[in-house]
């Protein structure tokens, strides 16, 4: 079957799937629910729609460049309080925000409809809404669109000859790179499978299974560009 790539590489992204009350965490890799949502914000779909086309989208990724996991904060003040559904004008509420520093990613999403592969392909050259990296205020530094998008290969073929889009880390220089291909009933479980549209807020699970590539072919002088 057919594959989209996309890049995904910014100072910052963050990509939580298990966020509770005022912290809000990050995952090492882009979440298929945040990549999904990405692409709704392509397409100009409302959080009210439905996504079971998106979702049926297998999805893998490559990791080009590691992240760095940082954490910040951010504080408000006069927060309601549940118990007594009052604003507490003395409160002050610090959330704990963890992110990634400087990440680039190849994301393959592989499927049997071609309109919608273009479809997507094209909404991505000329977005509806801006596009952003797991949160509003972490737009992508380089274009998510590739020159040459769709490939004509399965997911785990796209991502093994496909060249790099960033450069290692120094301290990763001589490893090889990280591998997350979903799988139907084997790898780590994660939460992040859309079962509903995006309002309502509901994620199934869905298994992810880790590997590596000894190599990945170098960049052209058209892809470095």
């Amino acid at each position: 079957m057919p594959t989209l790539l996309l890049r995904l590489a910014a100072p910052m992204q963050a990509w939580g799937t298990t966020s509770r009350f005022d912290e809000r965490d990050s995952q090492l890799e882009p979440s298929k629910s945040g990549v999904l949502g990405l692409l709704c914000a392509a397409l100009g779909r409302d959080r009210t729609e439905p996504v079971e086309d998106l979702a049926a989208l297998k999805m893998g990724v490559r990791v080009d460049r590691e992240g760095l996991l940082m954490r910040d904060y951010q504080t408000a003040t006069g927060v309601l309080i549940a118990a007594t559904g009052k604003s507490d004008l003395g409160r002050t509420v610090v959330s704990p925000r963890f992110y990634l520093a400087d990440a680039a990613f190849l994301v393959g999403l592989e499927g049997e409809d071609m309109g919608l592969l273009h479809a997507l392909a094209a909404a991505l050259r000329a977005p509806h809404w801006p596009l952003a990296l797991g949160r509003k205020s972490f737009p992508p530094s380089q274009p998510i669109w590739l020159e040459q998008d769709i490939q004509p290969l399965s997911i785990s073929e796209a991502l093994a000859v496909y060249p790099r889009i960033a450069p290692a880390r120094n301290e990763h220089r001589d490893q090889p790179v990280r591998l997350m291909l979903e799988h139907p009933s084997s790898g780590a479980l994660r939460h992040d499978q859309p079962v509903a549209p995006f309002a309502a807020r509901r994620f199934g699970p869905r298994f992810v299974l880790p590997g590596v590539l000894a190599h990945v072919p170098e960049p052209t002088a058209t892809e470095s560009r």
